[in-house]
């Protein structure tokens, strides 16, 4: 019966039994021994609190549970803020202190984050935020130029040398052409060098300065020809004596905006308007090709040869006249004489003979009709005389050929074969027919003003075209840059929450059994068939002969996994289990707890 008893009790109980009884007596030493260690407590009373309260949050089922559930929020939590970590791109980089510390200001005051980069040489602001807050800052006039202008002239020093003053002059200058450049719209930022040669009073030393500017252009912008012409004449009119072939304008890539004239003579304006006749001509050609054919179908390519002279004539024609009645008489002049036969004098040549002729008096004319008598005087000779001036028939030209007038148009068409769709749905593709081709030829003549006496030329070929596959085309699903796109995003979420179900089933999981471990379910028999039954977990029932029950092999096995789950607990949990069950024990069957005691007696004597 003794040992029925003994083997009916838990291990564990008896273990807590006789651990009750030392942790009783240590208790009273420590009273005893209190009143002699008043002083002594006192100083350590604080460790000990410390220490008491580390013990009781480590005897609390619960500590881990709340420890783990901490630790899976925090490290769940750090994760979706890494993954949504905004991506930060360059605002600005290489400004003066003066615009970083504005700039800085200002993405203060909006409550816009930022951050500099490794070298402290840019601001670094998330992606989706660059436009706008650069759009924000341009409002308010930040960045501005690090360039000083005539201020600098402001603070001249009494004394200084003509050489500092010229070079301080220099640098004003060049900050106020900066300025200058830079208010125009698609110019970011600008620097002028001038190069101003020292004056002499020699015309033959006399040199020509020259400047050169550099243009930064924002993305996406680019400078015309005007507005390089308009910046090389403005920079050429703010220096003195600086010629506007002096002045040369690179832009930020290093390419030369002021391109010079090239060796036939040809300036870039001229080379232009090539360009334009043979992009004009061009476009008509296409405009009138793709509706025929589809977009891509047909190609072509346009040279003409424009003459660049000018050419001035003036020409001045006399034409024959025609009839005598059709004339046109300008002018006519007539004049008649005649002399007439008179008596001459009569005598000896003398004085009388030379005296001047008597007065010329009427002939007397009688009633009859007759001439009075006397002498009568006769012709001698006759003279007539006309002249007659006709208007001439004159032509005068004045004739001025304007540049840019076009010689000769070459044109080359190349067409593809024109797909063809059978009866069954299988497409072919076939060549234009001669006389569609024909067709396309006359369109493309009277597109691009097709001239035989200028000796205009038309090409047009009908072959099939090659065109590159796609690389991605054949590429297999899981290659396709979607596909891995999206498996790298899947990816990231699936290594969160894998994560996530590790430290729930490492940490969270056996937290949570400690802290709600499986209620303890009582296994009851009949009162006929057994002498006696015990309420602790996993105990063995036993029956009236006192062999074990397949039910008693079964609380056995459930004995050892209850055992192995409590090496797990705290050691106050298991005294408070063993306590209960030693009560519970007692209760149910006092004899056996006496029998117990009794034999803990008789072992200690």
């Amino acid at each position: 019966m003794d040992s029925q008893a003994n083997s009916l009790i838990n291990p564990d109980a008896r273990m807590g039994l006789a651990s009750a009884q030392p942790g009783a007596a240590a208790a009273g030493s420590l009273q005893g021994g209190g009143v002699g260690a008043a002083g002594g407590a006192a100083d350590f009373g604080g460790f000990a609190g410390r220490l008491s309260s580390l013990s009781q949050m480590r005897g609390n089922p619960r500590a881990p549970l709340i420890v783990a559930m901490a630790v899976l929020i925090a490290v769940v939590t750090a994760l979706v803020l890494w993954s949504r970590t905004p991506d930060y791109r360059v605002l600005y980089s290489s400004l003066s202190d003066q615009d970083g510390g504005a700039i800085i200001a200002a993405l203060q005051q909006a409550n816009v984050p930022y951050k500099f980069s490794e070298g402290g040489s840019a601001i670094l602001v998330p992606s989706d935020q660059v436009n706008e807050v650069r759009l924000k800052l341009a409002s308010q006039g930040l960045p501005k130029s690090g360039s000083v202008g005539m201020e600098l002239m402001d603070n001249e020093k009494f004394g200084i040398s003509q050489f500092a003053e010229q070079v301080n002059y220099q640098r004003a200058l060049e900050g106020e052409l900066e300025r200058t450049i830079e208010s125009i719209s698609v110019v970011r930022q600008a620097r002028v060098h001038l190069a101003i040669p020292k004056p002499s009073v020699f015309v033959r030393d006399r040199e020509a300065p020259t400047a050169s500017v550099l243009v930064n252009l924002y993305p996406g912008r680019m400078l015309d020809e005007g507005q390089v012409s308009a910046i090389t004449h403005m920079v050429a009119s703010s220096v003195t004596d600086l010629p506007v072939k002096n002045v040369t304008i690179v832009d930020q890539d290093g390419t030369l905006l002021t391109q010079p004239s090239s060796g036939t003579g040809l300036d870039a304006s001229q080379l232009k308007y090539v360009q334009q006749v043979e992009h004009n001509t061009q476009q008509r050609i296409d405009a009138i090709l793709a509706p025929l054919f589809g977009a891509g179908n047909a190609h072509s390519q346009v040279s003409a040869d424009i003459d660049f002279s000018q050419l001035e004539q003036t020409a001045e024609t006399y034409g024959p006249n025609g009839s005598q009645q059709q004339a046109s008489i300008r002018s006519q002049q007539t004049s008649e004489s005649s002399d007439m036969s008179q008596s001459g004098a009569g005598g000896v040549p003398g004085a009388l003979s030379n005296t001047p002729p008597q007065p010329a008096s009427a002939p007397i004319v009688a009633a009859s009709g007759a001439a009075a008598t006397g002498p009568a005087g006769t012709p001698i000779s006759e003279r007539k005389d006309a002249t007659t001036n006709y208007e001439l028939d004159k032509r005068v030209s004045h004739m001025e050929q304007a540049k840019g007038g076009v010689k000769r148009l070459s044109a080359a068409v190349v067409i593809n074969y024109q797909r063809v769709v059978d009866a069954k749905g299988h497409a072919t593709m076939q060549p234009l027919t001669p006389e569609k081709l024909a067709q396309i030829t006359q369109l493309v003549k009277d597109a691009m003003g097709y001239d035989a006496k200028r000796g205009d030329t038309v090409n047009i070929v009908n072959a099939t075209f090659t065109t590159e596959a796609d690389p991605l085309v054949n590429l297999p699903w899981w290659k396709q840059p979607e596909i891995i796109s999206l498996a790298i995003q899947a990816a990231k979420w699936l290594g969160i929450g894998l994560v996530a179900l590790i430290l729930y089933l490492t940490m969270v999981k056996p937290a949570m059994k400690r802290a709600f471990p499986p209620p303890v379910e009582g296994h009851a028999a009949d009162g006929s068939g057994m002498g006696g039954m015990l309420d602790g977990p996993g105990e063995p029932v036993l029956l009236d002969g006192g062999s074990p029950s397949p039910v008693t092999t079964a609380m056995e096995l459930d004995n050892d996994m209850e055992q192995n789950l409590l090496a797990f607990e705290s050691e106050k949990h298991k005294f408070e289990r063993n306590l209960d069950y030693a009560r519970t024990i007692a209760r149910k069957d006092p004899k056996i707890v006496a029998t117990v005691v009794k034999n803990w007696v008789s072992d200690e004597r």
